[in-house]
């Protein structure tokens, strides 16, 4: 089997984890502050909040930020569901815009027209790695005197325009499940420079405890969104290594760039200009020609054929719970419909082979012959 995606551990993550084991401290103790100083010192920004994964760091931030129940943020539909999930958890309304046709992040120059006096935030993603528009939608929130929630969980280690990806939104999150540049098994953080919304993403994470208070003074209502001193030592491990995790994955990225070149039948992904990508994924369209019968007889077939792809991502707004909640239909966002029909997440980690791309491209040439005899 080719793997979809595989992390990248070496025996320095893993003695890591030993020590840690070994300590007394496997929980609240001296590797929680390090990795978040790590990864807050990488991306440039003052604070470091870790987090048991990027979901709830999308989470507390909102909370953080004061949103409240009948509040709009504004979002893309074409991304993991996490980012919506946050705004309903919050007990406020996702307000979807339509994404660019090249580079898939929602289209800064349809979001003006989506901001209504409900509307409290934007919550942005960083999709695929790919940090496109993102400097218009910070002139946009600017303009309007809106937040921004900037998700970057598949980004770390993007710069756009000399801003690294963490870098853009007033509070901004990063998730580290296995499939991330950067992994700790299960894990996430928060970044800002506001004390305060560390202070409450903080008292958030262990049960509602304030600053400086007892083990047993709760002062708001918080949760256990702890991350362990196992998980973060690796991830202190981890994030001496994103530099090279970039070049791993931009090194893979170019290999399929190569071996696809000059096949028309796809779609394939590129760096935006003034962008430097820290691949997350490598996701190829079928031609407009192509529908979803297609891609999926494509991805049945790749299976078939003991190599693993996805269809990343389905419409977020055709989820059966949200369009059941706000009525969403195909068409009302045509141009992620039409994306998220001919999407294939191809095999992509840091140390796959030339062999293995090799083997995947021919057999995806062989599957769009089918294709083509539908």
């Amino acid at each position: 089997m080719i793997h979809l995606s595989r992390p990248d551990i070496t025996e320095k993550e893993i003695a890591a984890v030993v020590e840690v084991l070994k300590s007394n401290s496997l929980s609240l103790g001296p590797k929680v502050p390090e990795f978040e100083k790590a990864i807050a010192n990488y991306v440039g920004r003052k604070y470091g909040v870790a987090v048991n994964s990027g979901t709830t760091a999308l989470y507390l931030c909102l909370l953080a930020m004061g949103i409240k129940p009948g509040d709009e943020i504004i979002t893309t539909p074409f991304t993991f569901i996490a980012s919506t999930n946050c705004i309903l958890m919050a007990g406020a309304k996702p307000v979807y815009v339509d994404i660019d046709p090249t580079y898939l992040n929602i289209d800064p120059a349809r979001i003006e027209a989506a901001i209504t006096p409900k509307t409290k935030a934007i919550l942005p993603v960083i999709v695929f790695g790919n940090a496109w528009g993102f400097d218009k939608i910070v002139e946009i929130a600017k303009k309007h005197n809106l937040p921004i929630l900037e998700d970057s969980c598949e980004g770390l280690g993007t710069i756009y325009k000399g801003t690294k990806v963490g870098g853009f939104g007033r509070m901004s999150c990063f998730g580290f499940y296995p499939n991330k540049q950067v992994t700790t098994g299960e894990g996430g953080m928060i970044l800002t420079d506001e004390q305060e919304l560390v202070d409450i993403c903080v008292s958030l994470r262990n049960q509602g405890r304030g600053k400086g208070g007892g083990w047993l003074a709760h002062e708001r209502l918080g949760y256990n969104f702890r991350l362990p001193d196992i998980n973060c030592a690796l991830g202190v491990v981890q994030a001496t290594r994103i530099d090279e995790f970039r070049q791993k994955r931009r090194k893979v990225a170019q290999m399929y760039q190569h071996l696809l070149a000059g096949e028309n039948r796809i779609i394939i992904p590129q760096e935006p200009q003034g962008g430097e990508m820290s691949w997350f994924v490598f996701v190829i369209r079928l031609a407009n020609k192509y529908s979803q019968t297609h891609r999926d007889h494509i991805l049945k077939r790749m299976f078939e054929n003991d190599i693993q792809v996805s269809n990343y991502f389905p419409p977020v707004h055709l989820q059966p719970f949200i369009a059941d909640q706000y009525g969403y239909k195909p068409g009302d966002f045509p141009i992620t419909d039409a994306v998220c029909q001919r999407t294939i997440a191809l095999p992509f980690h840091n140390n796959l082979p030339e062999s293995d791309a090799k083997v995947v491209v021919a057999t995806l040439k062989k599957c769009l012959d089918e294709a083509d005899s539908l």
